[in-house]
């Protein structure tokens, strides 16, 4: 004889895992997903699957066009191009890698004490709109510019340029929970500020940081090819994306090849990634959410 209830299995799901079974439900977040997996894993598996020196000179193999001894043909130099776009890819990561992890942390510390303290809302958010009344490409490319072409300052520039757009969107997230009763709650409990930040608020303000960084990722990879290929980014030789374009143009007629990779190698990059941000958007945004 059973009660009722008894042996039954807990309905209870994490909320992790519900919303975990909606993106792999979300055709157009797997399909960005797996893009962006294959970007990411050839920019890991560099030094396998692309084990000659992308800056290795070959004058007598110049200009050779994709086939069986050079997948993705060689460049002006005789260098092997698919050496040189999966070497850019790993580069790529990094910097947008390198770019999102400077917004997640000063953007959100920004937006946070901008929120919460209306005393510092002020400042902190006219010096963001100072910086955000100009075009991010143009400032970017002024920054880099100024710093000097490398790669450390074009992740420095591109971190400077977006980290007041995450700051904005953190901020408005917390002015809004701020009011919530729970939190109200925590504050009449005589709970510290820091405790109630980290524990009441910035959790529930993920969702949208997290959609506005995995699209931050797609901006700061396509900046950074913009930035090499005006030549204020990564010093040649080099192997970035923007470096490969920029050097090719001039044989675009004789040798399309130079450009027409790289291109679509960044394409494919941003492509998958604005996808996973696009399902991101619809699952975790409470207005546009879908129904398991």
């Amino acid at each position: 004889m059973t009660f009722l209830g008894e042996n039954l299995p807990d309905q209870r799901v994490h909320p992790f895992w519900v919303t975990t079974q909606r993106l792999l439900r979300h055709r157009l977040f797997v399909l960005g997903l797996a893009l962006f997996a294959i970007v990411v894993l050839a920019a890991i598996l560099a030094p396998w699957i692309a084990p000659i020196d992308p800056n290795k000179l070959a004058m007598r193999s110049k200009f050779r066009p994709p086939g069986a001894e050079f997948l993705f043909g060689t460049d002006n130099f005789g260098r092997s191009l698919w050496s040189r776009v999966i070497w850019g890819a790993r580069l790529s990561v990094l910097i947008g890698s390198s770019v999102v992890l400077i917004n997640a942390v000063a953007g959100t510390a920004i937006g946070a004490l901008a929120g919460y303290f209306p005393w510092l809302d002020n400042g902190l958010m006219r010096v963001n709109d100072a910086l955000m009344a100009f075009p991010a490409v143009l400032l970017a490319i002024a920054i880099a510019a100024v710093l000097g072409p490398s790669i450390t300052n074009v992740i420095l520039a591109l971190g400077l340029v977006y980290t007041p757009r995450t700051a904005r969107i953190v901020r408005s997230s917390v002015i809004v929970l701020r009011e919530m009763e729970y939190v109200q709650a925590a504050i009449a409990a005589g709970a510290g500020h820091g405790r109630i930040l980290r524990r009441h608020i910035l959790p529930n303000a993920m969702a949208p940081l997290i959609v506005q960084l995995s699209f931050l990722f797609a901006v700061a990879v396509l900046t950074e090819a913009t930035l090499s290929f005006l030549g204020v980014g990564a010093v040649p030789p080099t192997p970035t994306w923007g470096n490969i374009m920029a050097e090719g143009r001039q044989y675009l007629t004789d040798a399309p090849w130079i450009i027409a990779i790289p291109g679509g190698a960044l394409m494919i990059t941003v492509l998958g990634l604005n996808l996973l941000g696009d399902g991101l958007r619809d699952v975790l945004d409470p207005r546009l959410r879908m129904q398991p």
